[in-house]
């Protein structure tokens, strides 16, 4: 192990699977979000689909188009999806490896180089302590008026 690696590792032990528990919970709260943002996108293509079969032309249909447009629920379902999948797989990374899994042993499982699985094992650190900084702060802040 590296320095730079068992300076990960340390930092990383404080969060491990109770951080990656809480973002597959996230992970499923967001599947659910963007299921129902897919949901009603997929029912506004079927209308769409009926007024174009219709004959109903472009120029009738956008401007009466329901917010939100199509487009708009699955931007939002793909974004929402793509950040908490992330975080997830950043702290199943840091599971896996306070669980003793090598950085390239996790490469392997998830498919990626030994410097990706890095890059998710130094953001941790990273987000740990800016979550510390900013409990410092609110913790020195106290009450109002004192």
């Amino acid at each position: 192990m590296t320095t730079a690696e068992e300076g990960i590792a340390v930092a990383g032990a404080s969060g491990g699977p109770d951080d990656a528990d809480r973002a597959l919970a996230a992970l499923s709260a967001q599947l659910e979000a963007s299921i129902a943002d897919l949901e009603s996108a997929r029912e506004r293509v079927r209308e769409l689909q009926e007024l174009r079969a219709e004959g109903t032309s472009w120029r009738q249909i956008v401007p009466r188009e329901k917010r939100p447009l199509i487009v708009e629920s699955v931007t939002r379902a793909l974004d929402g999806l793509g950040a908490v999948g992330g975080r997830f797989r950043r702290e199943e990374a840091v599971a896996l490896h306070d669980e003793g899994e090598s950085i390239a042993g996790i490469g392997r499982l998830f498919g990626v180089s030994r410097q990706r699985v890095s890059a998710y094992l130094q953001e941790h650190v990273q987000v740990q302590a800016a979550r510390a900084a900013e409990q410092s702060a609110d913790a020195g802040a106290g009450p109002p008026g004192h």
